[in-house]
């Protein structure tokens, strides 16, 4: 399986030739990370996991939570709502729905529908959330507005994955970056595993 990141928590997935996207939001605007795509996974409703513009435009199968559904009503039966624990197979993979709402990110606003994806066992990007799911290869949320470098290595340790990327990071300046991979590097060393941010269009293999 081949991962590449494109901006901010977008990630794309590819095998033998087919390939599916998650959360391409406003701040994901490369045209690449869509091309040829047979389903859009998104795991919540805010703008920087999710453009519905650009879905509409699409034609692509959309799995996604109930709280993003609600915004694609246009989109009919192209529109697959998942829940924790569902499991579905598209472009070949087989996938799992895991947790159900997003990390508290302000005292005053209940938080909304959140739901990570699990791909084939392998790989588990949670959206704007620290759920727990055994897996080895983990797409870390790197800096956000609700995340502390604490939380992040705290989940990060929690799950000990042999691999962890981290995505989520488009709200960071160079400086911030900087300290984002000393942070990732230190952890790293300590865990003997591979953990690194993944820059736009980096891609591995796993």
């Amino acid at each position: 399986m081949r991962i590449t990141k494109f901006g901010h928590a977008c990630v794309r997935l590819e095998r033998a030739g087919r390939a599916v996207v998650i959360d391409p939001g406003v701040m994901s605007p490369e045209p690449t990370a869509l091309a040829g795509v047979e389903a859009v996974l998104v795991t919540h409703e805010h703008f920087d996991h999710f453009d519905p513009e650009r879905l509409r435009g699409l034609g692509s199968a959309v799995y996604t939570c109930a709280g993003v559904a609600r915004h694609l009503s246009g989109l009919g039966e192209r529109v697959h709502v998942v829940r924790d624990g569902d499991s579905f197979c598209v472009a070949g993979f087989e996938v799992t729905a895991a947790g159900d709402q997003h990390h508290v990110s302000h005292p005053d606003a209940p938080p909304v529908d959140n739901v990570g994806f699990l791909i084939d066992g392998e790989v588990f990007h949670p959206g704007d959330a620290l759920t727990l799911v055994d897996v080895p290869t983990l797409l870390l949320p790197g800096q956000a507005p609700w995340l502390t470098v604490p939380d992040m290595i705290g989940y990060l340790r929690r799950i000990s994955p042999r691999r962890a990327y981290a995505i989520h990071d488009g709200l960071l300046n160079e400086w911030g970056l900087r300290v984002l991979d000393d942070v990732l590097a230190m952890e790293a060393e300590r865990a003997g595993a591979d953990i690194r941010r993944l820059r736009p269009g980096e891609s591995v293999e796993v």
